[in-house]
């Protein structure tokens, strides 16, 4: 590798990092994917049972989906067929299943597209302009991170561990749970994350597919839970 070679690949690590990165204000540390009411009724009540609802979810409800909307976006940038985003956003939009996840998948990826443009602008980021192509945050992440050149391998587990440690953080909040337990429950949930990624490497949208009843349920809830600090 040479050494400009070296220093583009340190750059756009370090930018996906800066995306990825609980500081980033996308305001994602405000929602709880329905988890705030798992809590509440007692299905999430320990570390274990933390483990086992974002496994869950991540590998057979809307983290799955997730990770295939990014893989595909990837794909669509890096294999020159850009023209496909915006149905793919479309698609992905459409896929949320409650009027939280709706407002939640919006409000976040509305704030990122807005720092991308401000802090690290592309022109990838234009096509999010047509009000046919809304800035879901898998397909917007996943188009910008190919448009970087950051290996898919990399780019998609770093995605999903992003997805999950927030989950994870808010858990810690709702149990709650010490620090410790958090970091055990993220490192627990590591080889689902590379699996995921692994297999949503391969797919295409026509694998979507949801079996996290559960966690739409959840989501559903939420909206009339009575006392609330997360926002989904």
């Amino acid at each position: 590798m040479t050494d400009e070679s070296y220093g583009h690949t340190a750059l756009a690590f370090l930018r996906l990092q800066s995306w990825l990165s609980p500081s980033f204000p996308n305001g994602a540390y405000s929602y709880s994917h329905g988890l705030e009411w798992a809590v509440e009724a007692g299905y999430v009540s320990d570390r274990r049972s933390l483990i086992d609802w974002l496994e869950a979810d991540l590998c057979y409800g809307s983290g799955r989906n997730e990770a295939i909307f990014f893989s595909e976006a990837y794909r669509c940038v890096a294999e020159g067929a850009e023209d496909q985003l915006p149905d793919l956003a479309e698609l992905a939009a459409a896929s949320r299943g409650t009027s939280e996840f709706v407002l939640e998948s919006a409000q976040q990826s509305s704030a990122c597209l807005t720092t991308l443009r401000s802090v690290w602008p592309d022109r990838i980021l234009d096509i999010f302009s047509d009000p046919k192509c809304p800035p879901v945050l898998a397909v917007l992440l996943g188009a910008r991170a190919a448009r970087e050149r950051i290996a898919v391998d990399i780019a998609l587990p770093a995605f999903l561990h992003s997805y999950v440690a927030n989950l994870v953080s808010a858990g810690v909040r709702l149990v709650p749970l010490g620090q410790t337990d958090g970091q055990l429950a993220i490192a627990a949930l590591e080889l689902p994350i590379l699996s995921r990624s692994e297999v949503a490497s391969r797919e295409t949208v026509d694998d979507l597919g949801s079996a996290g009843l559960m966690v739409e349920l959840a989501s559903i809830a939420h909206e009339l839970q009575y006392t609330r600090l997360f926002r989904s």
